[in-house]
């Protein structure tokens, strides 16, 4: 009876130490990762009342059983469904990561190596990918620094957002394509300024520039010059400026400098009368016109009176015209004179004259008609002045006229007026003489009336005076010219039958360098690196002479045009960061480029059941799970495991079915009582008998 007592006595411990295993479960149910234990029983010692016996063939009796009885009930194991998977819970974390297969992260606390499936992870203030639950460094490979790939050796806390990853290199520009259309009818072409084309890049310190380039037409059909016109830093500067030079060419060169010419025919324009001369030097080609004198004399604008014609004369006194041929050149003194008579409403229209009708007032007295301006004075008193016919008496009060009154009136000199009368309409008739300077750059002679000038043979043909070219003269003055035009740059060329792109430079080449000088030298006199910058290969073959309504299209860009190589970037600050499926880890920056900067290593155990939990959902090798090696592996080394961010791992513990061995460990327990209080009434029963 006391035996049995103890085996009840030994059910309700081993009972009670399931139902600590359960309870443990379902507190569990929602532990992140936690993998679910279970509990086997095994029977204690048996005493053993009688041996068993075999069978004897002399007497000729059966072998009989070893008698036994049980000692009760122990726990066997306790086991971990460690190596079942938990559902998946999406996060939308970038930092939680699930392990699909029977791999486990590596994590470090205290210099110790541990072991979970609990990837809920964040990024502490020193960079490091750390365990949310306790602050445990998550463990990996750093990237080779030269070959920029992983390095599987002895795993490492993953500091992710150090400052050497927190920025990415600039890189300056070597790569660049020219694409679109050219219109043949492209109005911009065909200016001075020429069809601009800008090109964005960067240098070495990731600093962004932009280089003009413009695109003109030539005489040549279906070919253009492409030069470099300017090269502008991010605020619109020029670099002519930020380095004091005069020229783009001091700092970087689009081809070298060429020309080509242009031949057309051309006969003398409108009034030109052109002398062949003989071809010495004292009678050379020359060319002639007729102007007025508004044009040989400089200060013509100045000095004569509106509405009249002038004629010139050899003195102020007006009385000999000038005689024929009489040369001039800049700087002559030439006296002009016009003898005119000007209508009252001239008067009255050029010079501002204000016209008044004869007038009787009421005593009979007569008011003749005149005129009457008015005169500011310097200290700006406004008087009237009063001019009458001659002969005329005016009213009382008023002056007669003078010579000086009629000079203020026109505002000329008094000197400069004779012959002054005035009808009785309000025509006045006067003679103007003054005299004037023949203008700088204006030679030749009065004669037949007119002032004739030798002129260039650029202003003969109507040609711009800033350009040179080459005449060659027929006798009537019909000539051919030849007009040669100077630029630095390349010639782009297309095929004008299919409207394909055929060089760029001569040749075949489809290519053409921006070519950075290593130097610059200022206006004053320093010198000044431009390793920062690199020389940039331009490819054109993509460009076309294609119709497009006389809209063109061309534009550049920076790098290749396949993979955009060579294009180079500024400097990139780090705007995020990704964990592929295989833990390798990411940063992104805002220049658009990426970085690998690590990965997640996972540890892989021969018997992961053999781990040893460790709390904070941590497990930690024991010798019945297999040694870490230090290093870890991929985790789809095997082609089996991989890694979701985004989402962790849920609690594995099945529920219904810890319910349900509740209960069978409740009435276990439950029966293993009745033992104990069945055996003790027993005693009692035996107890009594000595009564």
């Amino acid at each position: 009876m006391m035996r049995s007592m103890f085996s009840g006595v030994a059910g309700l411990k081993t009972h009670q130490v399931k139902m600590d295993v359960i309870g443990n479960n379902i507190a569990n149910v929602n532990t992140t990762a936690y993998k679910s234990s279970s509990i086997n029983f095994s029977e204690l010692l048996y005493q053993t009342t009688s041996r068993a016996s075999g069978p004897n063939a002399t007497t000729g009796r059966a072998g009989v059983n070893a008698k036994q009885i049980g000692l009760g009930v122990q726990s066997a194991a306790i086991s971990n469904a460690i190596t079942t998977g938990g559902a998946t819970q999406n996060t939308g974390n970038p930092f939680d990561i699930k392990i699909n297969g029977d791999a486990f992260f590596i994590v470090n606390g205290g210099g110790s190596n541990y072991f979970t499936r609990d990837g809920s992870f964040y990024v502490d203030a020193a960079g490091n990918l750390a365990m949310s639950a306790n602050g445990y460094n998550v463990m990996g490979w750093g990237v080779d620094p030269e070959t920029q790939t992983i390095k599987k050796d002895t795993v490492q806390a993953l500091r992710i957002m150090n400052a050497a990853n927190m920025t990415y290199p600039p890189e300056s520009t070597t790569e660049a394509y020219v694409d679109g259309i050219l219109d043949k009818n492209e109005p911009d072409a065909a200016t001075e300024a020429g069809k601009t084309m800008n090109l964005s890049f960067f240098d070495a310190l990731g600093y962004s520039y932009t280089a003009k380039f413009a695109i003109k037409e030539t005489t040549t059909k279906g070919e253009y010059t492409v030069e470099l016109d300017d090269i502008q830093d991010s605020t619109g500067r020029s670099l002519k400026e930020v380095y004091g030079v005069t020229t783009i060419q001091d700092i970087a060169n689009f081809g070298q400098g060429d020309s080509y010419t242009t031949t057309i025919l051309m006969n003398p324009i409108s009034g030109v009368h052109y002398s062949p001369g003989d071809g010495t030097a004292t009678n050379p080609p020359s060319y002639t016109k007729e102007k007025p004198a508004s044009e040989i004399l400089g200060d013509f604008k100045d000095k004569s009176l509106s509405g009249l014609k002038y004629s010139p004369v050899t003195d102020a006194t007006a009385a000999t015209p000038l005689p024929d041929p009489t040369p001039f050149k800049a700087g002559d003194k030439i006296f002009m004179t016009a003898n005119e008579t000007l209508s009252k409403s001239d008067m009255e229209n050029l010079y501002g004259l204000i016209y008044v009708e004869q007038t009787t007032d009421a005593a009979g007295k007569v008011n003749p008609a005149h005129y009457y301006t008015e005169i500011k004075a310097a200290d700006g008193t406004v008087t009237k002045k009063y001019l009458y016919p001659d002969g005329v008496t005016p009213p009382a009060g008023i002056t007669a006229t003078t010579v000086k009154d009629w000079a203020d009136a026109l505002k000329v000199p008094a000197a400069e007026l004779s012959n002054i009368t005035m009808s009785t309409d309000g025509a006045v008739s006067f003679r103007h003489t003054a005299e004037f300077t023949v203008a700088e750059g204006q030679t030749g002679t009065y004669t037949g009336g007119a002032f004739t000038t030798t002129i260039t043979q650029n202003e003969a043909y109507g040609l711009d005076p800033d350009k040179t070219y080459e005449f060659v003269v027929a006798e009537n003055g019909r000539a051919q010219i030849t007009e040669r035009t100077e630029y630095t740059g390349l010639i782009l060329k297309f095929n004008t039958d299919t409207g394909k792109f055929e060089s760029i430079g001569g040749g075949t080449n489809a290519n053409a360098t921006l070519d950075f000088n290593a130097m610059v030298t200022t206006r004053l006199g320093t010198t000044e690196s431009l390793a920062n910058f690199s020389d940039i290969n331009i490819n054109w073959s993509n460009t076309t002479w294609f119709d497009n309504g006389g809209a063109s299209t061309i534009t550049s860009q920076s790098g290749t045009e396949d993979k955009g190589l060579g294009a180079g970037r500024k400097v990139g600050n780090m705007s995020g960061i990704s964990i592929q499926n295989n833990g390798e880890v990411y940063a992104t920056y805002d220049n658009g480029m990426t970085k690998l900067v690590g990965q997640i290593a996972v540890a892989k155990f021969a018997n992961a059941a053999g781990l040893e939990k460790a709390g904070d959902n941590l497990y930690q090798a024991t010798l019945n799970s297999g040694e870490f090696d230090g290093i870890g592996v991929d985790i789809t080394a095997d082609g089996t495991g991989s890694m979701t961010t985004g989402a962790l791992e849920m609690s594995n513990v099945d529920l219904s079915s810890e319910f349900t061995h509740m209960i069978t460990t409740q009435r276990g327990f439950q029966a293993n009582s009745r033992i104990i209080t069945v055996s003790d009434t027993l005693l009692e029963e035996l107890v009594n008998l000595k009564r």
